[in-house]
């Protein structure tokens, strides 16, 4: 089964890191972000990448062309040019996919069609790092029979919440109070999908096509309850490199 990983946003909200890099390429634990998502697709079978390219897309090319050599040991007959890696890489089959600098996230879905309307497809961010039972997810997917299905995460409120009543407040939740579910990624997609987006660049998935798949009832909405968090920020980097060093990277498989 095939991944698509959106990776053509510029991270404008961590621009001090971006600056040269796109954002799935923004190191966590030594590694990319990028890399850390594909481990987590390869822990559970799925190895066929379709990476939706954008902003400095060929630094993405650059990293996974050159890291092989780049970052592991290795012998080179220099008479030859044969390189022999010494450590294992990894066997990953990776389709690298202009889809424009500034096409949005449905546009560049669509552009991917070609690639991925044969049959049943797995899709996500490039700036999101889970703990996710993608089987489960599949399995989930299968049996709701839907077009579609996307992890739904509960987001807790970032402050405190009151509960007031006559003026005078009746309790205060510090920042566990949850208030709605949010998009986590981690989709499954059906070829149908396709027929909800155009190739314009300024298709955005999620909005009239996430849209008009609730109103024709095709989404399906499978619950993390586990770990979750989106890296847009520099605080949100520096969270999960916090959890790296405290040993409580819990995404990582």
């Amino acid at each position: 089964m095939k991944v698509a990983i959106l990776c053509g946003g510029k991270g404008m909200r961590m621009h001090q890191l971006t600056e040269d890099i796109p954002k799935p390429l923004v190191s966590v634990c030594g590694k990319p972000l990028l890399w850390h998502i594909m481990k987590t697709y390869k822990y559970y079978g799925f190895n066929e990448f379709i990476l939706l390219l954008g902003y400095k897309g060929e630094k993405i090319k650059e990293y996974f062309v050159n890291d092989k050599w780049l970052h592991n040991s290795f012998t080179l007959d220099t008479r030859t040019g044969e390189i022999n890696l010494l450590d294992k890489s990894e066997d990953w089959n990776i389709t690298f996919l202009d889809t424009g600098a500034n096409t949005m996230t449905g546009g560049r879905i669509k552009r991917a069609q070609h690639l991925l309307q044969e049959d049943v497809f797995m899709m996500t961010y490039g700036d999101g790092l889970s703990d996710i039972n993608l089987a489960k997810l599949l399995e989930f997917h299968k049996s709701k029979g839907k077009l579609a299905t996307v992890t739904g995460i509960k987001k807790k409120s970032q402050y405190g919440t009151l509960t007031v009543k006559n003026d005078v407040a009746a309790s205060y939740n510090e920042k566990e109070k949850y208030i709605g579910i949010i998009n986590g990624g981690f989709f499954v997609l059906e070829p149908g999908i396709f027929k909800y987006l155009t190739d314009d660049s300024e298709c955005i998935f999620e909005k009239d096509p996430l849209v008009n798949l609730v109103k024709d009832n095709e989404l399906a909405v499978y619950m993390h309850q586990g770990f979750w968090t989106a890296c847009d920020t520099l605080s949100d980097i520096a969270a999960v490199s916090t959890l790296c060093e405290q040993g409580k990277d819990k995404w990582k498989v």
